[in-house]
């Protein structure tokens, strides 16, 4: 037994391959081992195709014998609707760095900024008095700063700044000031926000999303597997009907040729030729609405298969294979275990159950009040303004100053905020807790539809199986009949009209047998989406890179 991975990394399409695994395989692989047990490696579709196109070059055919498992294979490759799925986990990939970023990512900055300031004469900056004399003041600096986020919640920052300072005025020497510090800020939440808060609701809800979004690509191939299946089995039937509908032609023709001969002996009458005439046209014009359905079964696997359907329009898709009932131990206990525990579109409800209540524990947080413990700590430096016989003021005797650890600062303690009334959260709360009520129910639903869905398709199953024998039965009775009938008809004791009434009954015996096979196969198919088995009935597995 082999599994056949596709892996789902940031490639626009997945990549399948081979992988080996054990001869127990699960219990859902077991039960469809009998049915589509598949013995070859899987290699890509696009080889598979191309290998079609190959032989049929080689032939000069336009018919092309396809496989089952070479039908998968295509369209897991260029299906459009897998094809368009498959980029919804990578948007949610993104979307969940992005969230990530937005609230670990530190942002560093920068701010420069210079300002010049003339003011009329009296008292300057430093005290001293001007007079009536103009004061010009300019002044520049600098401040580089990070800040940004921990998983606990806290929030920080580090910066330092520097700047300078000149002022002149006339009469007294100008007047140079240089500064420097640094500062580390840190803020603490101990109620609200604390646990949570919206920047780490988004990264968590995007999780979940990620993981939503990745079993709908699942899901999607699922349908599509199956529906490919359904296509191909619809295919089969088609085709067999076109060769009972060519049978029945065949033999309404015959019995035209052998009552034209009669008429003109004079040994039958002129009804019998017309209704065989009848029966010849009626015929012909079943075979029309045969070929017609056969080229339409075509189209919908085509459309199935391939993402430009202009290169397979004028290819004639051959099954290779045939109808045929392989028994299927039905199990509705089994098969409601397995719809409850692996349907995906059931675990993408589980986690949007997750993820209301992600939110919900979020809208419960913010009822808190606002408490949080802030501190800092910084040092800072300082040249100039110390009166005419002090060293020259400069930025290296500021950062030097700054260095030394002589002008420390540190602040600590809480920051306590109370809405008064707190309507606003209370009613976010209120509306969250009625969401999450409202996903539980709808995932209870959603689990009852599923045990209904099961129970219905087991007993179409089986029933569709039992038909299969009864219409085999069906058509044996009708053969003999007909056989039985041509047999009277020769030996002169039966009528023309009897013998095409039997012929009819034989062709809508064969089309009831048909029918019959390719809704079992269908039915086992469709069993197989409601248990969300698809997957291990084609021993197919999905992975996430």
């Amino acid at each position: 037994m082999q599994m056949k991975s596709l892996i789902f990394g940031n490639a626009p399409r997945p990549n399948v391959h081979s992988t080996k695994a054990g001869a127990g395989g699960g219990s859902t692989g077991s039960r469809w081992r009998g049915l589509t047990g598949w013995s070859v490696g899987v290699c890509c579709a696009g080889v598979a195709l191309a290998g079609l196109e190959a032989a049929a070059a080689d032939s000069g055919a336009q018919g092309r014998e396809i496989t089952l498992e070479q039908a998968i294979q295509m369209a897991l490759e260029s299906n459009l609707d897998v094809q368009i799925q498959r980029f919804e986990p990578m948007i949610s990939q993104f979307n969940l760095s992005s969230s990530l970023a937005n609230y670990y990512e530190p942002q560093l900055g920068f701010n420069v900024f210079h300002s010049f300031r003339s003011q009329p004469g009296g008292v300057d900056e430093f005290g001293r008095d001007v007079g009536n004399r103009e004061v010009e003041t300019d002044s520049f600096g600098g401040q580089p700063f990070i800040q940004g986020n921990a998983p606990s919640g806290l929030s920080y920052s580090v910066q330092a700044s520097t700047s300078g300072t000149s002022s002149s005025n006339p009469g007294f020497p100008a007047s140079d000031v240089y500064s420097g510090d640094w500062r580390i800020q840190v803020s603490q939440p101990l109620l609200r926000d604390a646990l949570t808060d919206s920047g780490r609701v988004n990264i968590k809800v995007n999780k979940k999303l990620l993981k939503i979004s990745e079993l709908g690509l699942v899901n999607q191939i699922m349908a599509t597997v199956s529906r490919v299946e359904q296509a191909y089995y619809n295919l089969i039937a088609a085709r067999e009907n076109v060769t009972v509908v060519e049978t029945a032609l065949e033999l309404a023709e015959t019995t035209l040729t052998q009552n034209r001969k009669k008429v003109e002996v004079g040994t039958l009458a002129m009804l019998d030729e017309k209704e065989a005439e009848s029966q010849v046209a009626t015929s012909k014009a079943d075979l029309i609405s045969a070929q017609r359905n056969l080229a339409v079964q075509e189209n919908v696997l085509k459309g199935l298969l391939t993402d430009d359907f202009a290169a397979l329009q004028s290819t004639d898709l051959v099954p290779a294979e045939k109808l045929i009932a392989v028994p299927v131990a039905l199990d509705l206990q089994e098969s409601w275990r397995l719809g409850l525990s692996q349907r995906p579109d059931l675990q993408q409800a589980k986690l949007d159950l997750e993820r209301m209540n992600i939110t919900l524990k979020f809208q419960k947080n913010q009822l808190l009040p606002q408490l949080d413990l802030v501190g800092s700590y910084g040092q800072s430096g300082f040249s100039g303004g110390g009166g005419p016989f002090a060293p020259t003021p400069s930025y290296s005797r500021a950062f030097s100053s700054l260095g030394q650890n002589d002008n420390p600062s540190y602040t600590i303690g809480t920051t306590l905020s109370v809405p008064l009334g707190n309507f606003g959260p209370r009613a976010r709360h209120k509306a969250a807790q009625a969401q999450s009520k409202q996903t539980i129910l709808q995932l209870k639903q959603l689990e009852q539809d599923i045990m209904i869905q099961i129970d219905d398709a087991v007993k179409r199953t089986q029933a569709s199986f039992d038909r299969i024998e009864a219409t085999r039965q069906a058509r044996l009775f009708a053969e003999a009949a007909w056989k039985a009938e041509q047999q009277k008809l020769d030996n002169g004791k039966s009528t023309s009209f009897l013998v095409l009434q039997f012929q009819q009954r034989l062709t809508a015996a064969r089309f009831s047998e048909i029918s019959a096979l390719a809704e079992y196969n269908i039915a086992l198919s469709q069993l197989a989406v409601f248990e969300g088995s698809t997957l291990e009935k084609h021993r197919l597995n999905v992975n996430f890179e």
